[in-house]
């Protein structure tokens, strides 16, 4: 079910993208010189469909940085709660392989010193 879900909203967005690729194949100049206009230092004249593509794909790169790092603070909470579960196994396991009558948690209480009467 969730891959024919995929595949209904796939599918138009996959024939948009192809009939925005055929329909602006004219090249056109990408100017990064901002103060010239009719002479730009650095320019590229590429198709329309490829700038567009190349800045969709900038988008999605820069937009999973983006929530790579705002999900910081959940990776490093589950690596500290996955060493507490592993040390706490391994406390288990160590409790699990002592005899049963000389378990620690079943000893007498600890008795106290006494104390000096005067």
């Amino acid at each position: 079910m969730r891959s024919f879900l995929k595949g209904i909203v796939l599918l138009p967005i996959a024939i948009i993208v192809v009939l925005l690729a055929v329909a602006n194949r004219e090249p056109v100049r990408l100017s990064f010189d901002p103060f010239s206009s009719t002479a730009p230092e650095i320019s590229l004249t590429l198709p329309l469909f490829a700038i567009l593509f190349a800045a969709v794909m900038l988008g999605v790169v820069i937009g999973g940085i983006g929530a790579w790092l705002s999900q910081a603070d959940n990776r490093r909470a589950r690596r500290q709660s996955t060493r507490e579960l592993n040390r706490l196994r391994a406390e288990t396991e160590r409790y699990r392989s002592y005899p049963a009558g000389s378990r620690q948690g079943t000893a007498a209480a600890p008795v106290l010193p006494a104390l000096s009467s005067r």
